[in-house]
């Protein structure tokens, strides 16, 4: 999914860095305000898991690349879509400066479709389903985030006169789809294992509310 250097015109980059850098600065405002010395080092574990998870690239005919992505996961884990943003950043842009994985120019626009839509878009749908079930909530919270991140790239293509829109939206969105089951099944299982382990970290957990009482 991420989008390397000439896929977009400089002029439609600028614009998704401005959208960015605008997201981020809400995004530290969270952190400022949220964030401890308990849930610090779990963003950073989350950060390498996210890391090792979209290494496993799939390239996608009339699209870009097809992988997992970990932001329904970082925001559901830590409770806000502000904090998938911040730790998207940080592996995005290590990945584009030393691994040469998604373009510098196009940065802003994948932090935006990594970060920013992939993170509300999880975090909306398991917000708008935890109470009818769970799991269920965060399994489709994870395929979501995928899927409209990718349709996202695919828009994004499309406007840059990159790829055909019908060629881009459908190879995407067939591919990420299928690829978002992958992505529910691991959030869940992640997400249990947490909760087993350590429920006072999940902030919408009983066992997290408590612990922000204190």
């Amino acid at each position: 999914m991420h989008i390397p250097d000439g896929f977009i015109p400089l002029w439609q980059a600028a614009i998704y860095y401005v959208i960015t850098i605008v997201a981020l600065y809400f995004a530290l405002n969270w952190a400022k305000q949220n964030l401890d010395e308990k849930r610090v080092p779990l963003m950073a574990v989350l950060a390498a898991f996210i890391f090792a998870i979209q290494a496993m690239n799939i390239p996608i005919p009339w699209g870009t690349s097809g992988h997992m992505l970990g932001a329904a996961l970082v925001a559901i884990v830590l409770g806000s879509p502000w904090a998938a943003v911040l730790v998207l950043t940080v592996v995005l842009t290590v990945q584009g400066f030393f691994f040469g994985d998604g373009g510098i120019t196009a940065l802003g626009a994948n932090i935006l479709d990594m970060g920013v839509i992939a993170g509300f878009t999880g975090y909306g749908v398991f917000t708008l389903l935890k109470k009818l079930n769970l799991w269920v909530a965060i399994f489709i919270a994870g395929w979501a985030s995928i899927f409209v991140a990718a349709i996202a790239v695919a828009i994004q293509m499309a406007l840059a006169g990159t790829f055909p829109a019908d060629l881009g939206l459908f190879f995407m969105g067939l591919y990420h789809g299928v690829i978002g089951i992958a992505e529910g099944l691991i959030t869940v299982i992640a997400i249990l294992a947490i909760q087993r382990v350590r429920p006072d970290l999940l902030l919408w957990s009983n066992k997290g509310k408590a612990e922000v009482e204190k």
